[in-house]
């Protein structure tokens, strides 16, 4: 038997419990709650679960060129005829590119950080995807520069700004808007107000 806080549980549900409480947002109550509700499912719905944690890291991985999580390489938005390749549009998670994508008004490519710079966190340019970016300049006329305006999505901006015009002077470097309201996550803007932070980015 394994402790839970204050309560014992068989083994396999503890181990559970600890596991689930690695996802981030999940808290001991949230994780206990969700290792008894798979207890209590059908065992087609737990065995369903398995399989799809089981599919998604054996299939997916990250695109080549744009570090966006796909399931080929490279991912769909690097390889359409269809879309701006000369325009890239810096994001910090794969997450974000939906909320981009939910305006219909930018038709560029992208580019996924998988994070910020944060100091206190010990992430700095090396821990972010930021080395091949600068590779991928020689066809490029505009990066877009879409980290959230929180501290530390400032920071990532002014330092990947600084590494452009480094590499490449004469590619137009640009941030969105605030329309975003300072502080917040981009991944939770409504498409109205992300699509006006794209509208008004200014030269960076």
């Amino acid at each position: 038997m394994a402790l839970g806080g204050s309560t014992r549980f068989a083994e396999p549900m503890a181990r559970l419990i600890e596991e689930l409480r690695k996802l981030p947002g999940i808290g001991t109550k949230t994780a206990q709650r969700l290792a008894f509700h798979v207890l209590r499912s059908p065992s087609e719905d737990a065995e369903n679960l398995a399989d799809a944690i089981r599919e998604i890291r054996k299939h997916l991985r990250l695109c080549s060129i744009c570090n966006n999580i796909t399931d080929i390489d490279p991912c769909s938005y690097c390889t359409s005829p269809t879309r701006n390749h000369r325009v890239v549009c810096v994001v910090e998670e794969p997450t974000n590119i939906a909320t981009i994508e939910k305006t219909r008004s930018y038709n560029g490519v992208y580019h996924v950080l998988h994070g910020t710079l944060s100091p206190i966190g010990g992430v700095g340019p090396e821990q972010l995807r930021i080395a091949n970016l600068l590779t991928r300049l020689v066809e490029v006329n505009e990066v877009i520069l879409a980290t959230s305006p929180t501290t530390e999505g400032e920071a990532t901006a002014v330092h990947i700004s600084h590494e452009l015009h480094k590499v490449a002077p004469t590619v137009k470097v640009t941030r969105i808007a605030t329309g975003v309201p300072a502080g917040s996550d981009i991944e939770y803007a409504d498409e109205v107000t992300m699509t006006r932070a794209m509208e008004g980015r200014r030269e960076f």
